[in-house]
Parts: C-alpha cells; structure tokens; sequence
C-alpha cells in the first residue's frame, strides 16, 4: 500500500497574522489563498516537499457544527488546546534562534525531551501549538 500524507489542517481566526507566520517566520511557500464569502482558505507547505501541505482554515465553518461547538473551538483556540502540528529540523538550536528573533510566541525552549527527542514549541497567531523535532 503507497500512502503519503498529503496535508493537514489547522484553523486560523486571522488569515493575514497566518500568512505572516507560516510564509514570512517558518518560510513555507502558499500553495493557494481562496476566498469564500469573506474567509480564506490557505494552502501553504514547505519548499522542496510540493506533496505535504497544511491548509490553515476558517474554524468552526463545517456542516453541522452547532453555535455552542464553535464557541468551544473559539475557546479551545484562544488556550492553545485546539489544533497543532509537530515539524523537523536539522538543527532545532538555530531554528528556534531564528523563529524567536522573527517574534513568534515561545511556548518551551530546546529541550531534551525524557523519551529521545530534542524539540522546542512555539505558538502560532491562532494559538496552535508547533512543535519542532530535531531530525536524528
């Protein structure tokens, strides 16, 4: 069986704060921006990996989604408990370094995590965890 993920979807309250954070600090390449009915729908991934993307979403705008749900989601977002992605690195040090310097909202510095892995957190404009892993 040949399965890839091909993309992931995090919500963001704030298209252009997104935009700055994933195009502007990470370096992700937009893959496309669409607009429906006064929201955006932006497909941005990393460059050399044209086959993995995440597509930063509207929250909350699924079919049969209650008002009381969108509030949660709403909440959810605002503590950061909501959605997130785990990303790699060569080097975390000097990633982390660079995302700093660019102004994103450090949630853990480096660290050697107990099970193995070196990774740090930052939060993006919409309060989604990232997590970056420094590839073995």
């Amino acid at each position: 069986m040949d399965i890839t993920i091909h993309s992931s979807f995090l919500p963001h309250d704030d298209p252009d704060a997104a935009l700055k954070f994933y195009r502007d600090i990470l370096g992700f390449e937009v893959r496309n921006d669409v607009g429906y009915e006064g929201m955006r729908w932006i497909t941005v991934g990393p460059p050399g990996q044209p086959g993995t993307s995440i597509v930063l979403h509207p929250p909350g705008v699924d079919p049969g989604i209650t008002d009381e749900e969108r509030r949660t989601i709403a909440e959810m977002m605002a503590k950061g408990t909501y959605g997130g992605v785990n990303l790699a690195t060569k080097d975390v040090d000097a990633t982390f370094d660079r995302l700093q310097a660019a102004g994103a909202e450090v949630v853990q510095e480096p660290i050697d995590q107990p099970y193995g892995v070196r990774d740090c957190a930052f939060r993006d404009p919409s309060g989604n965890m990232i997590r970056i892993q420094q590839l073995p």
